[in-house]
């Protein structure tokens, strides 16, 4: 009789809590501006709502596909090149806020830049597990810097440092643990630390959020004015917090309180414990996500597992690491809690993926 597949039922109920608590955090934190245009119903909570119930359906679907269909030149190069054409396609879209992100599409937003997510760790995956000995070698190590530069270098040209930034460190992070040579780990850093310079440096609001990131205090009203408000809502919040749907901060101080710093909105209602609470979440993320690579039966099916829950992480802790002034501004999202269709979307297709992963064990 053949064994019933069974899926991490941890890892299931750590991702609903997660999106449980990004609609009341989306809600909460986008409520004034929601009444400040009048709104009789919250729209970021109606679009994030509609969001979540499209995740659910897709890591629903994916969860229940085998993933070893991922493991086929076909589908691994047809997903690169889908999304390096939308990627391409959307550098001619409309600007907005002086980038270009996103299509739009009967009123609603695309960030293409999200799939690349969804087509670099499979790809990776597939090279080292076709030369899963030999990962020092050319074949998988040329691969592997064509695509993370492209999808990287297309993303910058948005522009869009943090998701290219991301991109790069998951790569470099599966490489690594399918046994990378210290050497090229090292000379992959001497690269990449004056390339990521030179890109803060030489662009005048890069450098602006950097220096405010090292003095905040010095220009409190300008490039260190969200840093500066993060650091309050944080320290506002004490322990317990101010309760669910208190904050003062979300009133027009912290810019973009639903998004990119939301994280501080946590901080702020829920207190130091609400904080550690959502980073103790993440750490069963990146725990069960590690364990279901670890039982895989094969190489594919563990740096698959590896490489989207060390990414989902990653992005996690940059985005934290903001709120909280250990990193310069970033618009880099809070998977599941910041606002935003396309980062949520994206990221319950690659727990779908995790959480079919772990059947297989």
């Amino acid at each position: 009789m053949a064994k019933k597949l069974v899926y991490d039922k941890v890892l299931f109920t750590t991702i609903m809590l997660l999106v449980g608590l990004g609609l009341v955090m989306v809600y909460s934190a986008s409520a004034a501006v929601a009444r400040g245009r009048g709104a009789a119903v919250n729209p970021f909570l109606i679009r994030q709502a509609a969001a979540a119930a499209l995740g659910f359906l897709v890591m629903a679907i994916v969860m229940h596909v085998d993933y070893r269909k991922l493991r086929d030149r076909r589908v691994v190069y047809a997903l690169v090149a889908g999304v390096l054409f939308l990627l391409v396609a959307v550098l001619f879209s409309p600007q907005l806020n002086a980038t270009r992100r996103w299509f739009f599409i009967a009123g609603i937003s695309v960030q293409p830049s999200e799939l690349s997510k969804l087509a670099l760790v499979p790809f990776l995956a597939y090279f080292i597990d076709r030369r899963k000995d030999a990962v020092n070698s050319r074949d998988v190590l040329w691969p592997a810097a064509i695509v993370t530069g492209l999808l990287a270098g297309l993303i910058l040209l948005q522009p869009d440092l943090g998701t290219a930034v991301l991109l790069v460190s998951t790569a470099g992070l599966m490489l690594f643990l399918a046994g990378l040579s210290w050497r090229f780990v090292l000379a992959g850093a001497a690269t990449a630390l004056p390339v990521l310079y030179l890109l803060v440096i030489s662009v005048p609001y890069r450098r602006a959020r950097l220096f405010a990131f090292l003095e905040p205090e010095r220009d409190p009203l300008g490039a260190g004015f969200q840093a500066m408000q993060s650091l309050i809502a944080v320290g506002s919040g004490g322990l317990f917090g101010l309760g669910p749907g208190n904050s003062l901060q979300k009133l027009y101080f912290l810019p973009h309180p639903e998004s990119d710093f939301v994280y501080a909105i946590v901080a702020e209602e829920l207190g130091l414990v609400g904080a550690l609470a959502v980073v103790a979440l993440f750490g069963v993320v990146l725990w069960r996500g590690l364990r279901a690579g670890w039982r895989s039966p094969d190489p594919f099916g563990r740096y698959l597992a590896w490489g989207f829950s060390t990414m989902l992480v990653m992005q996690a802790l940059i985005n934290i690491s903001v709120a909280i002034a250990l990193l310069p501004t970033k618009g880099i999202p809070l998977p599941f809690l910041s606002y935003g269709g396309s980062s949520l979307v994206v990221t319950m297709a690659l727990c779908g993926v995790l959480l079919n992963v772990s059947q297989h064990d």
